[in-house]
């Protein structure tokens, strides 16, 4: 009757408990260098936290990836490093245009774009 359900890491924690184990671990200038939210920087305290990461689901996935980070020993509480499970975004590559003006365009003509050496 029971079925086999993948196990949630998260389960039977409380977004408040996750918090607070946070807070007491790291203290709030750690988590916001960790999240980039203003409710851990500007005047922090839990109950607004809790109410600006239930309305926002991009922050409370952030702040839940770092408790499972924290729980599973891939973060200390000396926060020298961001979170392992967060990368930073790979770096653009420069694109470079290869096309080419029409064939009437009045940039044919243009001394920068041609080749040909100036006569005198």
């Amino acid at each position: 009757m029971t079925e086999n359900q993948p196990k949630d890491p998260l389960h039977g924690v409380t977004l408040e408990k996750l918090l607070t184990v946070l807070v007491d671990n790291f203290g709030w200038p750690a988590l916001a260098g960790q999240v980039n939210i203003n409710c851990f920087k500007s005047d922090p305290s839990i109950k607004s936290s809790l109410k600006f990461l239930r309305r926002t689901p991009w922050a409370r996935k952030e702040v839940e990836t770092l408790y499972l980070d924290f729980v599973e020993g891939l973060l200390k509480p000396d926060m020298s490093s961001k979170s392992k499970r967060r990368s930073a975004p790979a770096p653009a590559a420069k694109k470079v245009s290869s096309a080419k003006p029409a064939a009437d365009s009045p940039w044919n003509n243009h001394p920068l774009l041609t080749n040909k050496p100036k006569s005198q």
